[in-house]
C-alpha cells in the first residue's frame, strides 16, 4: 500500500476562493474591507518571510494588510503603545504580533495586551480559555489547518483514536481540544512519553508536532492510519546539502498510512546560508 498525499495547496486554494467571496460580499453589502495589522519586531529573516507571506495571502483575498516594522531594540512600552492604538482603531479588524520577540520583551505581556476580539493568532488567554471551554473563540491557525486537513479525508471523526505528539501552546494543546470537540479520543504525547511507539500503533490518526526530525517511524504506525506531519526541521543529508524534513520518516510512513501530508521540500541557497550561520 502506498499512502495518498493530502494536497494542502489545493485545499488552501479552495479556502482562499471562499474567503475572497466572503470579503467581496462584505464590501458589496456593507462597504467594509477587513484589515489586518501585522507587527514585526527586528529583522529575523524567517519572521520577515512569514510576515511578507501573510501580507500577500491577505491581499490575495481582498483583505487590507498593514505592516508595522519596529527595531529589535524597541522599548517594550513603545510596542505596547502601538498595540493599544491598533486596539482602538476601528479600521483594524485583526492584530498579529510575529513571534519570536526579542529577549528583553515580555512575550506574554504583549500577547495579553491585544484585544481578544482582534487576536487572530488565538494566543490571548481569553481565547485560549473559551476554546478549552468549547465556546466560540479565535483559535491558532496551525491547529485549525490540521483539523481541516483531517476532515478532508475522514468525514466522521467520532470515536477515532488520535495521538498528538507535541504539547506546545501554539499547536499541540489547542489541536487536542479541537479534535476532542470533533468527537475524537485524543492522547496528548511528547518526546518524553513512555511507550510512544505503542501509543502510535493504536491510533487512527497521528499528528507529529514535536520538532524532532524523523521521530515517527514506519513501524510505529498501523496500516490505514492518517498521518499529519507538522514538523519543519533543517537537516544535512549525505551530500552535505541542507534539506527541510518533517517529524515523520516519510518514506517509511508512506508504506503504512492511507493518507499522509507531503514531506517538506528542499531549501534554497539563502536558507542554507542562514542554516550555516545558525550552526556555525
Amino acid at each position: 500500500m502506498s499512502a495518498i498525499r493530502i494536497d494542502g495547496k489545493a485545499i488552501a486554494e479552495i479556502l482562499r476562493a471562499r474567503i475572497a467571496r466572503e470579503v467581496a460580499l462584505l464590501q458589496a453589502e456593507y462597504n467594509v474591507t477587513p484589515a489586518l495589522a501585522v507587527v514585526l519586531v527586528g529583522k529575523d529573516p524567517a519572521s520577515s518571510v512569514y510576515v511578507k507571506t501573510k501580507a500577500k495571502q491577505a491581499q490575495t483575498v481582498g483583505i487590507k494588510s498593514q505592516q508595522f516594522l519596529l527595531p529589535s531594540n524597541v522599548d517594550e512600552a513603545v510596542l505596547l503603545d502601538l498595540i493599544g492604538r491598533l486596539n482602538a482603531d476601528d479600521c483594524i479588524d485583526g492584530i498579529l504580533v510575529q513571534l519570536p520577540l526579542p529577549g528583553h520583551v515580555d512575550r506574554w505581556r504583549v500577547l495579553e495586551a491585544i484585544d481578544p476580539a482582534k487576536d487572530v493568532d488565538g494566543f490571548h488567554p481569553y481565547n485560549v480559555g473559551r476554546l478549552s471551554a468549547g465556546r466560540p473563540a479565535l483559535a491558532p491557525c496551525t491547529p485549525l489547518g490540521v483539523t481541516h486537513l483531517i476532515k478532508t479525508v475522514a468525514s466522521d471523526l467520532n470515536g477515532l483514536d488520535v495521538v498528538v505528539i507535541g504539547r506546545s501552546n501554539i499547536v499541540g494543546k489547542p489541536l487536542a481540544v479541537l479534535l476532542g470537540d470533533a468527537g475524537c479520543t485524543v492522547t496528548g504525547a511528547q518526546l518524553q512519553t513512555r511507550n510512544l511507539p505503542d501509543l502510535c500503533r493504536k491510533a487512527d490518526i497521528v499528528v507529529a508536532a514535536a520538532g524532532c526530525a524523523g521521530l515517527v517511524r514506519g513501524d510505529w504506525l498501523k496500516p490505514g492510519v492518517v498521518v499529519i506531519d507538522v514538523g519543519i526541521n533543517r537537516a544535512i543529508d549525505t551530500t552535505g546539502a541542507v534539506r527541510l524534513v518533517g517529524d515523520v520518516a516519510f518514506a517509511e510512513a508512506s508504506t503504512r498510512a492511507s493518507y499522509i501530508t507531503p514531506v517538506p521540500g528542499g531549501v534554497g541557497p539563502h536558507d542554507r546560508r542562514l542554516f550555516a550561520r545558525k550552526h556555525s
